[in-house]
């Protein structure tokens, strides 16, 4: 068994392992960036939908105090058929002025 000897010559077994070592730090290097960029993408992701969120709440709260608005000013306006122009033209500045809140809100957010 002691004829047995190792493959190369023993000065090319250090090469072979510092040349191990540059590839797995390579590898560890490429592996961190990867992670690094699934991260990035995922908090993106997570922001964009809180944004989504903030923007359907904003605006479905926006719609509701419209249709409320709208539904006031019908029977409103059945009751004093008199007033109907002038209660459409308050209904129709509450609606400018919701639509542009909702707008506003949507450009403020980060």
């Amino acid at each position: 068994m002691s004829d047995i000897q190792p493959f190369g010559s023993p000065g090319s077994q250090v090469a072979t392992s510092s040349s191990s070592s540059r590839q797995g730090r390579a590898i560890s290097k490429v592996v961190r960036g990867a992670e690094l960029a699934v991260v990035k993408t995922a908090a993106a992701a997570h922001i964009e939908t809180a944004r989504l969120d903030a923007i359907d709440t904003v605006t479905s709260r926006a719609l509701q105090g419209v249709a409320l608005v709208s539904q006031m000013e019908q029977q409103l306006a059945q009751s004093v058929p008199i007033a109907a122009s002038r209660l459409q033209a308050i209904g129709d500045m509450h609606a400018l002025a919701t639509a542009s809140q909702v707008a506003s809100f949507a450009r403020r957010l980060p």
